[in-house]
């Protein structure tokens, strides 16, 4: 998968390397529950996504990724 200076791709999203370092994330989910019981329409109200770090798109012609969490922005080549 593509990479650049602050993100990542592994399939699923860019994920934001510094948030990431930050927030201490496991590669690999260590949960012992589904993410179907972790996410979305959990029984929890407060669910806990299994990324916290994933980016989004900062422009409608999804260009430039941004991270919500610290406000990182970088401009992504993906031809």
């Amino acid at each position: 998968m593509k990479e650049t200076l602050n993100f990542y791709n592994k399939g699923f999203g860019w994920v934001c390397r510094q948030c990431e370092r930050e927030l201490d994330l496991p590669v690999e989910s260590g949960h012992s529950h589904s993410r179907f019981m972790t996410e979305g329409e959990a029984e929890s109200d407060r669910p806990r996504m299994a990324v916290a770090a994933l980016a989004k798109w900062a422009d409608a012609v999804q260009r430039t990724l941004a991270c919500p969490r610290c406000g990182i922005t970088e401009l992504v080549d993906i031809s």
